[in-house]
């Protein structure tokens, strides 16, 4: 008797942990657009889907001395995954990543864009801390991880020239 009443009561407070878990997932209101990073304490933006396809960057000629790429602002090619696209550009300053902003994820239902919320922030300040495209997943958002991560090393190919 014992041991039934302790199985339900440990049943219960973990279904508990479960609704507060799924609740603070897919409830919990915030702003979509701001974020604050471990590497920027300042709030930056994570912008709306862009449509734009292309490959951009602007950059110093000359390879940074104290760094392994050049300084400059990177876009990386879009990646297509298999919720949408996934597009990031990389600011280089003094030859490392200073920051890494999301141009466009997937974001069509409130789904992707819970996903996108929790997960692009935490991969912009990894990226900035690991200097390198070189990250580890979020649970539940692998394919954007993907996507972001080689389009990420696309942009930092570029750097390197």
């Amino acid at each position: 008797m014992l041991k039934k009443l302790t199985a339900f009561i440990i049943s219960i407070i973990l279904a508990v942990a479960i609704a507060i878990d799924g609740y603070l997932l897919f409830f919990k209101k915030a702003d979509p657009r701001t974020v604050t990073t471990q590497a920027n304490t300042n709030s930056q933006a994570v912008p709306a889907s862009s449509s734009s396809v292309s490959s951009s960057s602007s950059g110093s000629a000359v390879p940074s001395s104290s760094g392994a790429y050049r300084d400059g602002s990177y876009t990386g090619s879009a990646v297509r995954i298999r919720w949408g696209r996934v597009r990031v550009r990389v600011l280089i300053k003094n030859g490392k990543i200073a920051s890494v902003s999301t141009l466009e994820y997937p974001n069509t239902n409130p789904h992707d864009q819970r996903v996108s919320q929790i997960a692009l922030p935490t991969y912009e300040s990894e990226s900035v801390q690991a200097n390198s495209s070189k990250i580890q997943a979020v649970s539940g958002a692998t394919e954007t991880w993907q996507g972001f991560t080689k389009s990420l090393q696309n942009a930092l190919n570029q750097s390197k020239g």
